[in-house]
């Protein structure tokens, strides 16, 4: 049993109002766990079926047929923080004795957020606070499931220990919502962004995407590719102006001496180096 995932709308600033309850955003990938008849199956927001990735979710501590909506997580022992990266390299493992292996140690976990089916009664028709109440009733908490916090009616006090501690955004909900398939104003997300200025030294031949570099220790290196937030007439003066730049091409790029710079808005620094799902602003001049 599947029910497609009720998603966000985005939302610049952050805010406060009594109406909504505010999450903090966990930086992972969505999962709809299912459990009826003492079987557990989890799916992607898009229905993919991955189980067999997390054994360590399999046994959800409930009372009776649930269906779960969270978000699977990575902690880095290091740092303590949630990792997206870990939980992508737990999410494409292929062989099962290394799925065995990191289900010891690099357990996921589970942050749980709605129910929407129980005991053979859909719960979407509920208003969210509702929901709520029953899942804190039906699932027991451990090491591998817990429940997001939530906060009433303070988002921008949430907002700035979110910003304080580098976590990737907030979540606000209307109280009253009710559970729907699709993207939905009673759902929004304000992601922590950071920003900065990269030089732009080459063009991608096939799907659209502007090769990103970042100055360090005195020299450029790449730092990955612009592919969001480029309208039409930004993409026309690039265009006009890289013409005198180009300074050699491959099969996937024309490359251009990076003089030109641009500012960029991203999730986070990747382990390599890289800017994640970076969205053009601006060029500089």
């Amino acid at each position: 049993m599947f029910i497609a995932p009720m998603l966000l709308q985005q939302r610049e600033k952050p805010f406060s109002d009594p109406a909504y309850v505010f999450e903090p955003k966990i930086d992972g990938h969505r999962v709809i766990l299912s459990r009826r008849d003492g079987e557990t199956r989890l799916f992607t927001r898009h229905q993919t079926d991955c189980t067999k990735q997390y054994p360590e979710l399999w046994n959800p501590l409930v009372d009776g047929d649930v269906m779960l909506d969270g978000e699977v997580c990575c902690i880095d022992p290091a740092t303590g923080n949630i990792d997206f990266e870990l939980v992508m390299d737990r999410f494409q493992l292929k062989k099962q004795d290394k799925i065995d292996t990191f289900t010891v140690q690099r357990p996921v976990h589970f942050v749980v957020w709605d129910i929407l089916y129980h005991n053979g009664r859909s719960l979407c028709d509920l208003p969210l606070t509702e929901r709520r109440s029953i899942l804190e009733s039906v699932l027991q908490t451990n090491a591998n499931f817990s429940i997001v916090p939530q906060i009433q009616e303070h988002g921008e006090a949430l907002y700035q220990s979110i910003v304080a501690r580098s976590m990737e955004g907030m979540v606000a909900k209307r109280k009253d919502s009710k559970y729907v398939s699709r993207r939905s104003p009673d759902w929004l997300k304000i992601i922590n962004y950071q920003y900065s200025e990269v030089y732009l030294a080459g063009i991608r031949k096939e799907d659209f995407g502007w090769l990103a570099h970042v100055e360090e220790n005195g020299s450029k290196r790449p730092a990955g590719i612009i592919e969001l937030g480029v309208k039409p007439i930004h993409k026309t003066a690039f265009s006009t102006v890289s013409k005198q730049l180009i300074i050699g091409e491959d099969r996937q790029f024309v490359y251009l001496d990076p003089k030109l710079k641009a500012r960029v808005k991203f999730r986070n620094w990747t382990r390599n180096g890289s800017l994640r799902t970076p969205v053009f602003l601006d060029f500089v001049v």
